[in-house]
């Protein structure tokens, strides 16, 4: 997936599910995409309780089950920042 795609994928799925009480910074090399804790997504670089950084391909492979998320941490492919514990969270939103 580009970067536009992820990005409508993610306001997408923030949309479906809601507010998820946490922020998450999604940073890949062709941009940020933060999901704040009220549910609204922006592609501004403002603060966020986790930050996942990822190439757009790795985070595809993610999304399509693909690669493993704890390989891809553990493999450094992901990497992530912040509280480990609102990282958790992210299954729910995606």
């Amino acid at each position: 997936m580009t970067f536009q795609e992820i990005n409508e994928r993610i306001n997408a799925l923030a949309a479906q599910k809601g507010a998820q009480g946490v922020s998450f910074k999604f940073a890949f090399p062709s941009g940020i995409i933060v999901v704040n804790s009220d549910g609204t997504v922006t592609n501004e670089n403002v603060d966020a309780d986790c930050t996942i950084a990822a190439t757009e391909e790795n985070f595809t492979a993610l999304l399509t089950g693909d690669l493993n998320p704890m390989m891809a941490v553990m493999t450094g492919k992901v990497k992530i920042s912040g509280d480990m514990s609102v990282a958790m969270k992210l299954q729910n939103l995606l």
